[in-house]
């Protein structure tokens, strides 16, 4: 520890920790919480903290909003880490917590991805928390609605963090150019819009963001104690972006969310923008693909059948060249489903006729319709009185083919969007036929 006084030095720290807020009021965004007036800022301005699970993306200061809770409340701060923790490690802290609280000393236990600790792991923080020993602060990208014990959450408020915005960030970082924290005094010339540059490139990620202008900085040009950055050097440092998207995490069903819900609002740009967020953050292309052929069937069906012909096709396309090859054909097929007519006439009459079927397994095709390929079938009355469509002249026959229970039950039920106009008509004009032949 001596050595590390002697030798260490505050500058080797990242920027992002050097800067790290001490105060509530230094914390950039969310103040839909932390605004004056706001319910978080009220219980930590009254100290009256309960445990609680902060949920949000990356970089959006649930770990910084952790340690300042605990300076402002004058509370013991633990630091967990879902990776190295044990049960065992767990115990032996919540022991410790226990004994300080007996002497009317408050612990603070912070876990970050809280969502990485089991099921055994999160049951062994209840009991102290159902007691008051400890004050459990929970941070999480994931859903804690499915990553989050219920009967833990159950004793916890959830605060939702919203994701930052570009001004959020630019006002970070105009902070970071100025504090004596950060590069030590020295004058930096650098534009707004770069600095705007840096923010979208940081996509609302704080840390993301501090990270690439600390890199810019320590690459700029230097004059006389005076840095020069152009947008040169920015685009350079910053040439792979960084997608917020996991692809087994939360985010990965909201992008799919959101193109589906695109192209069924018939909007082919927002459509064929989440395809791009997907496809350049990694995504499976024949996952999306699949989605696609998906899509063709529940929100257009036979309004235009050549959708589903074009959602195919595009999966193919995938499966022969990959990508980034394949990034025309997909957005070919989505920009198409988007313009295409929408009928969900399809997937009602399955979703009706799979509630028929689940409810009615045990109703026993009508003989008329059985095949009969022994002579005890022919006896017992299998396919006596079937009629062959195509003899008859308008190749119509009014054989009943449900169940007699569902004589009456009506599953599909075109619209007037594209072909179904067509279709509806025909249907109606089969419906009178059989009525009339009855």
């Amino acid at each position: 520890m001596e050595m590390r006084n002697l030798f260490y030095n505050e500058m080797m720290e990242p920027l992002a920790a050097r800067l790290r807020p001490q105060t509530l009021d230094e914390i950039v965004g969310q103040q839909h919480l932390i605004g004056p007036g706001k319910v978080l800022r009220k219980m930590v301005e009254n100290d009256r903290i309960p445990s609680m699970v902060f949920w949000g993306p990356p970089g959006v200061g649930k770990t910084t909003l952790a340690s300042v809770i605990a300076r402002t409340t004058k509370a013991s701060f633990i630091n967990f880490s879902a990776v190295t923790s044990g049960i065992k490690e767990i115990k032996e802290v919540m022991k410790r917590a226990e004994d300080d609280a007996q002497m009317g000393e408050r612990t603070i236990v912070f876990v970050d991805e809280i969502h990485r600790f089991n099921k055994a792991q999160q049951d062994a923080f209840l009991p102290f928390v159902e007691k008051g020993s400890i004050i459990l602060i929970g941070a999480t990208t994931e859903n804690p609605s499915f990553e989050v014990n219920g009967a833990l959450l159950s004793r916890c408020k959830v605060f939702v963090l919203k994701q930052l915005t570009a001004d959020d960030i630019v006002l970070l970082l105009k902070r970071a150019l100025n504090d004596e924290r950060a590069f030590g005094g020295k004058k930096i010339h650098i534009e707004d819009k770069d600095l705007y540059f840096i923010a979208n490139f940081s996509n609302g990620d704080a840390r993301a963001a501090l990270s690439a202008l600390e890199m810019i900085v320590l690459n700029g040009e230097e004059k006389n104690d005076e840095i020069f950055i152009d947008s040169e050097l920015i685009e350079d440092i910053t040439s792979k972006k960084s997608f917020l998207y996991d692809k087994k995490g939360e985010e990965h069903y909201n992008i799919i969310s959101a193109l589906h819900k695109s192209m069924r609002n018939s909007d082919p740009d927002a459509s064929v923008y989440w395809l791009a967020r997907m496809l350049e953050a990694g995504e499976d292309p024949l996952y999306v693909a699949r989605r696609v052929i998906r899509f063709a069937s529940e929100d257009i069906g036979l309004a235009d059948p050549r959708a589903m012909q074009i959602a195919v096709a595009a999966y193919e396309a995938c499966h022969y060249i990959g990508m980034p090859e394949c990034t025309d054909s997909l957005a070919e097929a989505v920009i198409y489903m988007a313009v295409a007519p929408k009928s969900n006439s399809i997937d009602v009459a399955y979703g009706t006729a799979k509630a028929d079927a689940l409810n009615m397994l045990d109703e026993p095709v009508p003989l008329v319709i059985r095949n009969a390929p022994t002579a005890l079938m022919k006896d017992l009355g299998y396919g006596k009185g079937y009629q062959y469509a195509h003899d008859s002249e308008d190749k119509l026959t009014n054989m009943k083919c449900l169940p007699e229970s569902l004589q009456d039950r009506e599953y599909y039920s075109p619209n007037e969007q594209g072909l179904e106009r067509q279709i509806k008509e025909r249907l109606k004009q089969i419906k009178q036929w059989k009525k009339d032949h009855s």
